[in-house]
């Protein structure tokens, strides 16, 4: 296939489902105004989809447009998308919140020792200070593509805004390359954070994932002592290199998000799942499965490590009682033209596919744009190739619910492709969320009604869609 090529399985991201609708308006200060009746007052920890003021976790938060933060970044405007924010305030279930307090930290800072990049399944591993960075089609890379990186990892340092996972490795989120010899806004030239091994108290180091830390000339930041390090606590370190080994001038101890009592909700993925006790992890925070766990997009058989979630619920002796449980993965891929835009339902129709915005939607370009949610939705131009992931919503007038699109500028392919779940299959068509797609000659591999597939399509001199090759079904669907 000549674009990438879609496979079925799965693909973790990170970004909600909820059908809200997007308010088209740029930021506005706290007015100080106590909260409404229905809404949640707490915190709320997820990715950047948007900005006006910022989208986190389905919310959009009026914001005061300052962002505190011990890394360069004390403005609204210096955000990316991507990037994991810490945002305290009050939130509804309309979308709708204000944020007191918008908080951002980077999970890794310092120069690229290695990378590999699949530009066509979009994923790959960036090496940095000795820790392993999974990469995939969710990554939102600025100051340099993934390709640039990935022909000359050593001539780049980078921010890197990931989720933690079991093994101590990362997920990045966001990365943020500039060229070796131009620094970030921070003071201290790397960071990381891991868990803490082979402390020897007396010569003062430790490890992170193998990494060499020398803390003799740190203070601690904050609350942290550094009496408290001991092997097997998770810290945050900044400083400078001295060969493979960093020079530590801050050390803390890992970001306590969320204060007793709080709404809360955070996204990530789970690790140290445990069915017998109902518990799993998401970066650092226990959260809590019980009977009044509601869940959407997912049923409590198929937690399991490595699925990416979104957890609500309060706040309670460092535990997070889930009240919902929300799935994020996506289960449908479509590479196609935007053919209309509907700007007042903020749906897309693609391809012969009905493509349905919500205010989770990340909009990412080739280019390092950036601009408001309403921008970028108003920039979307009939003739676009997009690049969509998202969830098959299985409905009468099926539809894809999109988690992301990449618009790709220059790309000038008229071959679609599509990847989902068969609503119906004749003996001269298939369909596909409501799309006919004529056989054209080309055989559907016996494909049924909930199988997932992929299929290769055009529009033909008629105005049909019609295949291009054979039905590929995913034998493991």
């Amino acid at each position: 296939m000549k674009r990438n090529p879609l496979s079925v399985a799965m693909k973790m991201v990170i970004t909600g489902a909820m059908l809200g609708s997007l308010v088209a308006c740029g930021g506005g200060g706290s007015d100080g105004s106590p909260a409404t009746a229905g809404t949640s007052s707490g915190t709320s920890v997820g990715a950047v989809t948007g900005f006006g003021s910022v989208y986190v976790n389905g919310t959009r938060f009026e914001t005061n447009g300052s962002v505190d933060s011990d890394d360069g970044v004390g403005r609204e405007d210096q955000l990316e998308k991507g990037m994991i924010l810490h945002v305290r305030g009050d939130w509804d279930g309309s979308g709708q919140g204000r944020a007191d307090q918008v908080g951002y930290d980077d999970t890794l800072r310092g120069p690229v020792s290695g990378m590999s990049w699949d530009d066509v399944a979009r994923t790959g591993t960036l090496t940095m200070l000795g820790q392993s960075i999974t990469l995939d089609s969710r990554t939102v890379f600025r100051g340099a593509t993934a390709d640039a990186i990935n022909g000359n990892p050593q001539g780049y340092r980078v921010r890197v805004s990931a989720w933690r996972l079991d093994d101590g490795s990362f997920r990045a989120s966001f990365v943020g390359a500039r060229a070796i010899g131009l620094s970030f806004d921070d003071n201290n030239e790397v960071e990381i954070e891991g868990v803490v091994a082979n402390l020897d108290s007396s010569a003062q180091t430790f490890t992170i994932n193998g990494y060499s830390v020398d803390y003799t000339s740190a203070v601690a930041d904050d609350d942290f002592s550094l009496d408290r390090l001991a092997n097997g606590i998770v810290v945050e370190v900044e400083g400078y290199l001295n060969g493979n080994t960093i020079m530590a001038e801050e050390v803390d101890d890992e970001d306590v998000w969320f204060d007793d009592t709080d709404d809360v909700e955070i996204s990530g993925m789970i690790y140290n799942f445990d069915a017998a006790s109902r518990q799993f992890s998401i970066n650092g925070v226990t959260v809590q499965v019980n009977g009044g766990t509601g869940f959407d997009d997912l049923r409590e058989s198929g937690l399991a490590d490595g699925l990416f979630v979104e957890a609500e619920g309060d706040f309670q002796n460092g535990i997070l009682l889930a009240e919902e449980i929300e799935g994020q993965a996506s289960d449908a891929e479509l590479g196609g033209r935007i053919e209309s835009i509907d700007l007042t339902s903020e749906s897309l129709i693609v391809s012969g596919v009905r493509v349905q915005l919500t205010a989770n939607t990340l909009i990412v370009d080739d280019d390092d744009s950036r601009r408001s949610r309403a921008q970028d939705i108003q920039s979307l131009q009939v003739g676009d190739y997009l690049e969509i992931e998202g969830r098959q919503r299985s409905t009468e007038n099926g539809f894809l619910e999109a988690l992301s699109i990449e618009r790709e500028d220059d790309d000038d392919d008229d071959s679609y492709e599509l990847e989902a779940r068969v609503s119906g299959v004749s003996s001269d068509s298939i369909t596909i969320m409501n799309l006919e797609i004529l056989l054209n000659g080309y055989g559907t591999s016996g494909a049924q009604v909930g199988d997932g597939v992929e299929v290769e399509y055009r529009r033909n001199s008629g105005g049909q869609f019609e295949l291009t090759e054979d039905v590929d079904v995913d034998d493991d669907d």
